[in-house]
């Protein structure tokens, strides 16, 4: 599968631009606030139906103009050529098509283009709270797992049903057992189908991802990534009767999957402490690869890579260490952002393999041949 035409229309800051791509590599050079990643967002709405940047989808239509519209044909299986089409106008609800036909739920796109974005914001996924690692990790499962995603979002709806009632319980000064627990049977039994599917995804993901480290790290250093939740030695309904004097003094649920965390760690010591901005770099794009590779493996065909600003940071050997490994067959089509031409140039000297390169200037991009 591969993005072989992007076209743009007043998103963000580019009025009209249209681009052909390479089957395999293609990279956008320019200054900080050209437009480079601005480019990389256009494509990650075309898999997940947003940006990965700004979840208000009005901000990004230019300027004050109407509407925003991006236009992606991709070829899959050699032959199979789709059209996605997103549209956003102001004061209106958001437009989806796969080859002209409206999509009644986003949900069902997800997960069809699979794809991978690795950016200077993934090191977010270290240095704040749980929910953001709670985020990552749903986000990869449900790309293929569609009873994963049902049962997450009727999970969060159980959830804010059960923390309303505990507060309309507290405010009114009563309490209905029997009512609680109709909410709590539900949030048990999707709660421990989320679970054991979290905990089977982090005992496959973890051998790839220290595969990743080692090869990124040049075996320097030893990484780990483990799931963390209340639900791995009690059980759920224990977990609930024992909480619940806690619950009703707080007015909302304090144990369940919404309290789930992963726990990183380098050399047995957590990495937001002890890990330096290169190592803690190196370990967000070993688990974006090993996000890759799993992905793969599922679905049985490559994802679409990007690498938005990444290579900063990196020493030299380590850029063109990740250089040569996205560009074997085991990787497919692969966007890179990169302010510095020089460097470009000389990975694509060392390394043969089919690629285009875009200079770009305020919202105008120009193909260097």
């Amino acid at each position: 599968m591969f993005l072989k035409k992007l076209t743009l229309t007043n998103f963000k800051n580019y009025s009209e631009a249209e681009f052909s791509f390479s089957e395999k590599i293609n990279c956008f050079i320019g200054d900080n606030g050209a437009g480079k990643t601005n480019i990389l967002d256009a494509i990650y709405y075309l898999s997940f139906c947003k940006s990965y940047f700004n979840p208000i989808d009005t901000q990004n239509i230019l300027f004050h103009l109407p509407f925003f519209a991006i236009h992606g044909n991709y070829v899959r299986n050699g032959e199979k050529k789709d059209l996605i089409t997103c549209i956003q106008k102001h004061n209106s609800r958001k437009q989806f098509k796969l080859n002209k036909k409206e999509y009644s739920r986003l949900a069902d796109h997800i997960g069809q283009f699979p794809l991978v974005m690795i950016s200077p914001y993934d090191r977010d996924l270290i240095n704040d709270g749980s929910e953001i690692r709670r985020k990552y990790i749903d986000g990869v499962i449900s790309q293929f797992d569609k009873f994963y995603l049902d049962d997450l979002l009727n999970y969060n709806k159980v959830l804010t049903q059960r923390n309303a009632l505990l507060k309309k319980f507290a405010e009114n000064r009563y309490f209905d057992n029997a009512v609680l627990d109709i909410w709590n049977e539900q949030m048990i039994k999707l709660g421990n189908r989320i679970h054991e599917k979290r905990r089977n995804f982090l005992t496959e993901f973890a051998p790839i991802f220290q595969h990743y480290f080692e090869f990124i790290s040049l075996g320097k250093e030893v990484v780990t990534v483990s799931y963390e939740s209340q639900l791995t030695n009690k059980n759920f309904k224990k977990l609930l009767n024992e909480s619940l004097e806690k619950d009703r003094m707080f007015r909302y649920s304090t144990v369940g999957i919404h309290k789930d965390d992963l726990d990183f760690k380098i050399l047995g010591y957590p990495i937001k402490k002890f890990g330096s901005q290169g190592q803690q770099k190196s370990f967000v794009i070993a688990i974006k690869l090993a996000q890759f590779e799993y992905t793969k493996n599922i679905k049985g065909f490559k994802p679409v890579l990007l690498f938005d600003d990444i290579f900063d940071k990196l020493d030299d050997s380590r850029v063109e260490q990740l250089i040569k490994l996205v560009s074997e067959n085991n990787f497919g089509q692969v966007f890179i952002t990169d302010t510095q031409h020089q460097r470009i140039d000389r990975v694509f000297n060392t390394i043969k393999i089919d690629h285009k390169i875009f200079e770009i200037r305020e919202g105008k991009a120009l193909e260097i041949t």
